[in-house]
Parts: C-alpha cells; sequence; structure tokens
C-alpha cells in the first residue's frame, strides 16, 4: 500500500503528552508511541496476524501480515488518522491480496451522504462508507475535517 498522508494536528488523542516530539528526546519518546499506537489497534480490534509498528517522529512504519487488504486499509486509517501523525508507511502483507479502496479526505462541510453521493453517485450509500470505517467511527454523524475516510467499491 506505501505511504498515505495526514494532517498533524487533527485526529484522535492517543499519546498523551507526547504528541510533538524533540528530535532530542525522540530515542525515549518512540518506542512508547509506538507502543500507544498498537494498544490503539488492538482496541479497535483490528485483524492482524501479526503486527509491528514503529514510529519516527510523525512518521509510523506498519509492518507484518494481515488477513485481508481491508484489514490493512483500517491499521493505516486507524495509526493516522490519530493526531501528531502525517505519514504512515504501510508495508503489511496481505494474506488474500485486493484490489485498494480509494481513500477520502474529510472537508467542512462534509457528510458521509455527500460522500457517498459523489463516489457512488447515491447518497443513500452512506452505510456503505460507514461499515467500511468501522471500528474507527462509531456514529456516521461524527466526521472532521481532515480525517481520511476509506471508500470501498461497490
Amino acid at each position: 500500500m506505501g505511504l498515505m498522508s495526514f494532517f498533524k494536528g487533527v485526529g484522535e488523542k492517543v499519546f498523551g503528552h507526547h504528541t510533538e516530539v524533540e528530535p532530542a528526546k525522540a530515542a525515549e519518546v518512540e518506542p512508547l508511541r509506538a507502543s500507544a499506537l498498537l494498544e490503539h489497534v488492538k482496541s479497535l480490534g483490528l485483524h492482524y496476524n501479526k503486527l509491528s509498528v514503529k514510529t519516527a517522529l510523525d512518521t509510523v512504519t506498519l509492518e507484518g501480515e494481515v488477513p485481508s487488504q481491508e484489514d490493512s486499509e483500517k491499521i493505516a486509517l486507524a495509526v493516522g488518522n490519530v493526531e501528531g501523525v502525517k505519514v504512515v508507511n504501510n508495508l503489511l502483507a496481505v494474506a488474500v491480496p485486493a484490489p485498494e479502496a480509494q481513500f477520502h479526505e474529510v472537508v467542512s462541510g462534509d457528510s458521509l451522504s455527500k460522500i457517498a453521493k459523489q463516489y457512488y453517485g447515491d447518497m443513500m450509500k452512506y452505510p456503505v462508507i460507514f461499515e467500511a470505517n468501522k471500528p474507527m467511527l462509531k456514529d456516521p454523524d461524527l466526521i472532521y475535517p481532515g480525517q481520511i475516510l476509506r471508500i470501498p467499491t461497490l
């Protein structure tokens, strides 16, 4: 899947006081940040066979193996949509390869129905996008500008 870019200043607050890392303190803080992201993935119940999370300032590298392309994309989005993360390098091996989904960056005024209309031509298909982004999305009305969403092929 490769590199994905995110807005560093928005997203879930997973790091506590370690959101910004000074290069001089990176060696002591990075293992804590990587551990926090791994725990975040686990707390969401996302599927993986083996997962390694490494951080370097605002970049996260994912390595390991996942059962499906969907799992790979959801894990990348889960760690990328965290405050303080700007880039995710997704190097996860997929056991059952499939085409990648599209991704949408939420802008002010967006709703899942508006996004569904844009990608599918039918605003009533918003549940497809909601389901594709669970468990990161808990309510179809709670999306925010800068968030990256997975848009699966119908």
